[in-house]
């Protein structure tokens, strides 16, 4: 037991935790504790809106694997944190954010919560559906055990983000202090490993099989269990197709992989998934994005869920062998008895169908002589950045092209906004997968629409020191938007056309970062060169035809089986 302040306390909590960087802004609200931070040791990034603080959280997170840090004052600052909490519960990224609070009651405060104090905000209750677990201290005493817990939290199980809520005369209030090591919550014990009886279950489907295939989610990456996937698909030769939250838990050069599924999945991995007999479906909740109509999501499958999180099991879709534990512990498991009982499979007709499938497709793809087209750009791309290159994307058209274009080769390298489809997302959270990894390229893949909504963090990058390069796809469109439009509403271009302003290699170049207009290949590849050499963040503007479409495509309603390549 210790004596000291609140402040104090939380800063010494952090430590504890191993926490080197905390992206956020100050406030009144937060002065005590800031005044604490500034001699701490921890590395304080300044963003220039809370929200760009949270997903830059939610990028050193989903790039490190490790909880990213978020703060913000009161009021309108904690609320700014909202749209950043919100995307990263739906990817369920463990992301931790700490808000200032008015005062709570005490005989020399003026204000207490609950009196409409300036700047008070009931956050608890905003964030309570989109958090995993928050907590409002009430005495300094509180808070080594409210950050061990949300550190604990956030980490474990199937992650996500939780809050923590510091009234202002907690942070300046002495207390005694235990920083215990143990971390006991009642309740919450996630399951880690698998029931022996329904493993072994598993691995009999898998065996009697003729038509095995792997779907691998978001989990997969989050339980680090991309080698033992790895080890199982190519034990049974079996071809893996991913969620988006997927992309990059399996090396999409590998022969066995046949890309993502989904509205936007390529069309191999939307045919095979409907023909298969076994599916092994790791760590994904069988969201409408990925499996169209349910009805005739996977007729003839018999399915296989492992997931640690029991309340995607059976949600959606009905399982066959229904697996509650860490994915990375399973498939080791499910891997053990598959080698006792086989030796590693030869080319199977089952293999066979899907390589011609992969080969038919793959020549029916745009080959458009017209160079700026998206997957030019994006292949063109593949081949300058090193394999550790982390991609970052903006929402929209410019997400499904790098999603069907640029291939992901390693886990923790390609990260968008899966579930909440947060425009802006992609800037900021690249700035924070920068700070997880230095040494390695990041590069977002934006939209001018996206990159709109958090352009402002081109001053965080640059005063910060964070040089990171930005890819805009610029149709001066809501592209998808239009796309859909477009498609399905006669054309009628209603709040999508953005025009020409700003001018993005003027707005870079006024934030004191480099700019470049590419209009060909050719241009493009000399900019990203430069790009690459470059101390300071670089902006790559690229005018693309605003009538471009992603294909191929599930239209809104339908199922995998009516993917379509064009219209």
């Amino acid at each position: 037991m210790a004596k000291m302040s609140g402040a104090k306390a939380l800063i010494e909590s952090w430590k504890r935790e191993n926490v080197e960087v905390i992206f956020g802004i100050s406030g009144g609200a937060l002065l005590p504790i800031h005044d604490i931070l500034y001699d701490s040791g921890i590395r304080h990034i300044l963003a220039r809106h809370e929200q760009g603080a949270a997903h830059a959280a939610d990028g050193y997170a989903r790039v490190s694997g490790r909880a990213g840090v978020c703060m913000a004052t009161s009021g309108p600052g904690a609320t700014n944190l909202v749209t950043g909490i919100a995307n990263a519960y739906l990817d369920s990224s463990p992301v931790i954010a700490f808000t200032g609070q008015v005062n709570t009651y005490s005989a020399t405060s003026s204000y207490m919560i609950g009196r409409d104090a300036f700047q008070e905000a009931d956050i608890i209750g905003i964030t309570t559906p989109i958090t995993k677990y928050n907590f409002q201290v009430k005495s300094a005493s509180e808070i080594p055990k409210a950050v061990q817990m949300t550190f604990h939290i956030a980490t474990t199980g199937r992650p996500g983000p939780c809050l923590v809520d510091i009234p202002k005369n907690t942070q300046t209030e002495i207390g005694e202090m235990d920083f215990s090591d143990k971390v006991q919550i009642r309740g919450y014990k996630p399951n880690i490993e698998p029931h022996p009886v329904q493993v072994k279950k598993a691995v009999k489907l898998l065996l009697e099989a003729e038509r095995p295939i792997v779907l691998a989610g978001g989990g997969t990456i989050s339980a680090n269990a991309s080698p033992e996937l790895l080890q199982i698909a190519e034990l049974l030769m079996m071809p893996v197709t991913t969620t988006f939250m997927g992309k990059g838990c399996f090396p999409e050069k590998h022969p066995l992989s046949i890309g993502n599924i989904g509205m936007h999945g390529t069309r191999v991995a939307n045919k095979v998934i409907l023909e298969a007999d076994v599916l092994l479906a790791v760590g994904t909740r069988f969201q409408d994005r990925s499996t169209g109509t349910l009805d005739d999501f996977c007729p003839d499958a018999k399915i296989i869920h492992i997931d640690i999180d029991a309340g995607e099991i059976g949600k959606n879709v009905d399982v066959e062998v229904p697996i509650v534990a860490d994915a990375k512990a399973t498939l080791r498991l499910i891997h053990q008895q598959l080698v006792s009982k086989l030796r590693q499979r030869e080319n199977s007709p089952w293999f066979n169908r899907v390589k011609e499938l992969k080969d038919k497709f793959l020549s029916e793809m745009d080959s458009s002589k017209d160079n700026l087209k998206p997957a030019n750009l994006l292949k063109t791309l593949r081949k300058i950045l090193p394999e550790n290159a982390i991609i970052a994307t903006e929402v929209g058209q410019n997400q499904m092209w790098a999603a069907l274009h640029f291939q992901a080769l390693k886990p923790r390298t390609f990260i968008s906004s899966g579930g909440l489809g947060t425009m802006g997302f992609g800037f900021p959270a690249s700035l924070g997968a920068k700070v997880a990894c230095p040494s390695c390229p990041v590069v977002d893949i934006a939209g001018d629409g996206s990159f709109r909504m958090t352009e402002q963090e081109l001053g965080t990058s640059v005063t910060e020191d964070i040089p990171v390069i930005v890819v805009v796809l610029n149709n001066s469109m809501l592209g998808m938007v239009a796309q859909w439009q477009r498609l399905f509403y006669n054309r009628k271009y209603a709040a999508v056309k953005l025009g020409s302003v700003p001018d993005f290699v003027k707005l870079a170049e006024a934030y004191g970062a480099q700019g470049f207009r590419a209009r060909s290949l050719e241009e493009f590849s000399n900019a990203m060169k430069k790009a690459l050499k470059n101390e300071v963040t670089t902006v790559i503007d690229i005018p693309i035809s605003p009538e471009d479409n992603v294909f191929p495509m599930v239209p809104p309603g339908k199922g995998l089986k009516d993917t379509i390549a064009g219209m």
